[in-house]
């Protein structure tokens, strides 16, 4: 089983070892959520700045933040779906900030690539339909995102 990773790092600050890595976990976490194989994501790493920009501009909110997803198939208003149609599933778009990364493994006391992975499964998630609105959906993401890094061998 195997995703169809777009990996694209604008900060070019992550190794080829880091991103192999990144992406062993989000094919371990597709096939952990019995994902399509072929299943289309894009993944971006970014500065504190560009994600600010992104931040503010796709939800209105002036802030850096870590990790921001956009998902393909929440359908908006207007929108038909496609039925019958041959087409890899396009799960959609995870966009990291590389700085706020490191940051945050550094306020957590654990390492940059457990704070990375962190991220790439907390957006991962997001992109099949989890989210934490409340307290009883963030109890089954986070509990999903420990399960899965614990089980990848990315414990804290």
């Amino acid at each position: 089983m195997s995703l169809n990773l777009d990996f694209l790092d604008e900060t070019n600050e992550l190794t080829e070892e880091q991103a192999s890595y990144i992406s062993e976990l989000l094919n371990f976490a597709a096939v952990y959520e019995k994902v399509e194989d072929e299943t289309e994501v894009s993944l971006t790493f970014v500065s504190n700045e560009k994600i600010r920009e992104i931040n503010k501009e796709y939800r209105q909110k002036d802030s850096v933040t870590d990790v921001i997803s956009f998902a393909m198939e929440e359908m908006g208003e207007g929108e038909m779906e496609l039925i019958g149609v041959e087409m890899p599933r396009v799960l959609g778009d995870i966009v990291i900030s590389i700085s706020r990364a490191k940051e945050q493994a550094d306020e957590y006391g654990h390492s940059f690539m457990r704070e990375l992975g962190f991220l790439a499964v907390h957006g991962f998630l997001h992109l099949l339909g989890y989210d934490h609105e409340t307290e009883e959906d963030e109890k089954i993401m986070f509990s999903r995102q420990k399960d899965i890094l614990d089980e990848f061998g990315l414990q804290r």
